[in-house]
């Protein structure tokens, strides 16, 4: 057998620099996955609430690691610097000197004394910078500066302007290089006052210099993986406001069209049927009244239902006893979600296009039913039907039962639709497939 072959000083070092990266950018991505934590990374103001939870968030892994070192030996686990100042740096003077007390903590009992001042002063340090640093560069600070250290160092000369990415790169060079200088000074062969990482005096330069690299990196990668989470929830709460925004502005198109139907009625009954015009009148502004008092987005179909009856209170004024509404309602369905005013422009459309011309009668039939993960709600009449080519502009052509199709789409997905099925002269369904969603957040104006 051959035999063992054992890492070299600088391999060791090497290989510990690698591991450190490794073991924050870990850290930082479980931090991030929680919400309490990521709600404290999106608000720049936060409470001392916040503030306190984000230490012991970052303080507790950080002094488990020291403790890893001393116990165990694992030097790559100790992240006192970059843990103290990124504290500070990210939550505020306060909160660094925190996380330092805490990281340091083991260190002072297995006697590393200069490590209390050294790691609460690091908090302060990042605490000082964020305080005098506007905050969006701070976020800006990513493990890529180095790729255009010369521009910014270039562009700092040539406009004698502070450019802050130098700074934030300076700031834990000048640290580490004050922990190394302290190490060297207060250390001896068999004691340690300040744990740093030294490197072999053969290659003390190049080392030192992978050190100052590597320390960089543990504060910067943190800010990038955080930062990345918080470009995410902003992306995710523009989506929903232009959401709410669009659905919004379809909703509105929906009041104006039927508040036009039925004045046009209105005007047609004046001389006609005064009395009849005059009871549609109380009718409309009756539900208008129900309209405005609601901005509510989502109702149950139970309250949509409500609002059904009252429209065609002023229908069946206008149709007398010819017009005919039959509900098959499954009991079960009362409390899913819906669209507000999603059935009216369905059943505007039967009675215009049904009704209107056809001689005598007519019936409409509203159901509901379950079906899998699925509410089916149906319009059905026995009107004039449709022809195959306004089939095919039924979804394209006006306001109502387009404006249906694109409410649908845009909230539940490009598969949500209004399908049309009918035959001329016999009659039309139009047919509405929902998630089920009993309980969900109303979005409101």
């Amino acid at each position: 057998m051959g035999e063992p072959t054992f890492l070299s000083a600088e391999q060791v070092l090497l290989t510990t620099l690698v591991t450190k990266i490794t073991i924050v950018a870990a850290v930082a991505t479980i931090l991030v996955r929680y919400r309490r934590f990521r709600h404290i990374l999106i608000s720049e103001r936060r409470a001392w609430p916040d503030r306190l939870t984000f230490a012991l968030s970052v303080g507790i892994p950080l002094a488990a690691g020291v403790a890893a070192r001393l116990l165990l030996g694992y030097k790559a686990a100790d992240l006192t610097l970059e843990g103290a100042f990124l504290a500070g740096l990210i939550a505020g003077p306060y909160a660094g000197a925190l996380v330092g007390l805490m990281v340091a903590a083991p260190a002072l009992a297995g006697g590393e004394f200069i490590a209390l001042f050294f790691a609460v002063g690091c908090g302060f340090a990042g605490g000082g910078l964020r305080e005098a640093c506007p905050k969006e560069e701070i976020w800006h600070f990513s493990p890529f500066v180095f790729t255009k250290l010369h521009r910014h160092v270039w562009g700092m000369v040539k406009s004698a302007n502070v450019d802050w990415s130098v700074i934030l790169l300076l700031a834990p060079v000048a640290l580490e290089l004050l922990r190394q200088a302290l190490g060297w000074r207060f250390n001896g062969p068999t004691v340690t006052r300040l744990f740093f990482l030294h490197p072999p005096v053969p290659t003390l330069v190049f080392q030192t210099l992978l050190v100052l690299l590597t320390t960089v990196l543990c504060v910067a990668t943190p800010i990038k993986i955080w930062n990345n989470a918080r470009i995410e929830h902003r992306l995710e709460e523009q989506e929903k406001l232009l959401l709410t925004a669009r659905v919004e502005a379809l909703a509105s198109q929906i009041n104006p069209h039927f508040l036009f139907n039925t004045l046009t009625s209105i005007s047609s009954l004046i001389r006609s049927n005064p009395e009849t015009a005059r009871t549609v009148i109380v009718k409309l502004s009756g539900l208008l009244r129900r309209l405005l008092r609601s901005r509510d987005h989502f109702v149950s179909l139970h309250e949509e239902l409500e609002s059904i009856d009252e429209y065609l209170d002023i229908e069946m004024i206008r149709f007398g006893p010819q017009l005919k509404v039959e509900k098959q309602i499954a009991p079960d369905t009362l409390d899913v979600i819906v669209p507000s005013m999603i059935l009216q422009p369905l059943v505007e459309n039967s009675i215009k296009h049904g009704f209107s011309r056809k001689v005598g009668g007519g019936r409409i039939i509203i159901r509901s039913v379950r079906s899998g993960p699925h509410i089916v709600i149906e319009v059905e009449d026995d009107g004039l039907g449709m022809t195959e080519e306004r089939m095919g502009t039924a979804l394209t052509d006006g306001i109502g039962l387009s404006n249906v199709n694109e409410r649908l789409s845009v909230i539940y997905g490009a598969g949500y639709g209004v399908r049309i099925s009918s035959v001329s002269g016999l009659g039309t369904i139009i047919r509405l497939e929902i998630p089920d969603m009993i309980s969900a957040e109303r979005i409101t104006a």
